[in-house]
């Protein structure tokens, strides 16, 4: 390393490799740790450097192309570098990168409290994360998912015998949780877009016979658990969703006008609805001594979050065991379409956030959509007798 005297002069002059050497670093005669390295492919210029000795070991710190800044320029940095080293002993260590979490931690530490404040189905979240996506990805660092993990994951959820609704569940769930990633800073990337979900059949049709109908009446209106029938009966009544009627307050029923306001946070569309009361959700209302909430426990005190055991000893009563709750709200559905109400009222009533959803009620109109047709015949057969 040849020492020189570094003037702006011998900058523009003397920036030359020496023939067979690949490099070379002129050093400043002053001492001050500067130096220009000059390369045998970029003649005549070169690149500011300062030298600094640190902790008994030699450090070196770029400062410009020579191209680019002058040699004043290069030395006042020179002197802002120095005396920012002595004031900083930790001056040009490797900060190390920051590690990456694993999804078991981004789902645990972030996702779970997000959940909690915005999905009322947080817990089957969890479920789901307990059961497969944490043995599976929960040890996996965000980056280092990829999409090919997923579509095997996935392919292999409907090969242990899980529905196609269920396997999309999974899926759904690592998407939702990888924008929330994204969104956070955490990953750059969403490696559950574009899986193809399983085609899902999921549109389970249960109607009720007269003679079922008569053994589930009779069950409800004599059973020893008065409260629960009550939540049964007006499900029937309402076409209402489990979760509305059992956190339905008094404060949402008019029952002089027979109207029963849904609030949007207990609404599954997250919009206000009213469901009108018809003259059977008005008598189960009339036999409720309630006072906050509609339906309450007799020995809690407090507002019912499940009914299942009690369902399934009620329909086993009724001789029903593959009735699910939600049918009836189907049942509720098939009764307004089959007294001749249009599937417009339909949507209306049950609250569906799109006429496609309640197209599965079509099949029921048959009778009148018969009743239609038979009008036309009505007419042709009076041209014929004419």
């Amino acid at each position: 390393m040849p020492i020189v005297n570094l003037n702006q002069r011998f900058i523009s002059t003397q920036l030359n490799c020496p023939a067979g050497s690949a490099k070379i670093e002129f050093c400043c005669d002053q001492k001050s740790g500067l130096l220009v390295e000059v390369r045998a492919t970029t003649p005549n210029q070169g690149v500011y450097w300062l030298r600094y000795r640190l902790n008994g070991k030699n450090h070196y710190q770029r400062i410009g192309k020579t191209a680019e800044m002058s040699l004043a320029d290069a030395r006042a940095k020179v002197m802002a570098l120095k005396a920012e080293i002595a004031n900083n002993p930790d001056f040009g260590k490797k900060v190390e990168p920051k590690r990456m979490p694993t999804f078991g931690e981004v789902f645990l530490d972030r996702y779970l409290d997000h959940a909690k404040n915005h999905k009322r189905s947080w817990r089957k979240d969890l479920q789901y994360f307990e059961l497969r996506l944490q043995t599976r990805f929960g040890n996996l660092a965000m980056d280092k998912i990829e999409r090919s993990d997923i579509q095997q994951f996935h392919d292999n959820l409907r090969h242990q015998g899980l529905s196609a609704a269920t396997s999309n569940h999974y899926v759904k769930l690592l998407k939702h949780v990888f924008n929330l990633a994204i969104d956070w800073g955490i990953v750059e990337s969403n490696p559950a877009v574009r899986i193809a979900l399983f085609r899902e059949d999921n549109q389970i049709e249960r109607y009720l016979t007269e003679p079922e109908l008569a053994r589930l009446m009779a069950v409800l209106t004599t059973d020893e658990n008065r409260m629960v029938c009550a939540i049964l009966q007006f499900l029937l009544s309402t076409g209402a969703r489990l979760n509305e009627a059992l956190q339905a307050r008094w404060e949402h029923v008019n029952v002089e006008k027979r109207l029963w306001k849904i609030p949007a946070q207990n609404s599954k569309s997250k919009r206000v609805r009213s469901v009108p009361l018809n003259d059977s959700a008005i008598a189960v209302l009339s036999q409720l001594e309630t006072q906050e909430y509609l339906f309450v426990n007799q020995l809690t005190g407090l507002p019912y979050t499940t009914i299942t055991k009690v369902w399934q000893r009620i329909r086993l009563k009724a001789n029903l065991s593959n009735l699910r709750i939600h049918d009836l709200r189907h049942q509720f559905a098939s009764f307004l379409v089959n007294n001749g109400r249009s599937l417009y009222d339909v949507q209306m009533i049950l609250g569906h956030s799109s006429p496609v959803v309640t197209q599965r009620y079509a099949h029921l109109s048959t009778k009148s959509l018969q009743d239609a047709a038979n009008s036309a015949s009505v007419q042709i057969q009076a041209a014929i007798g004419n």
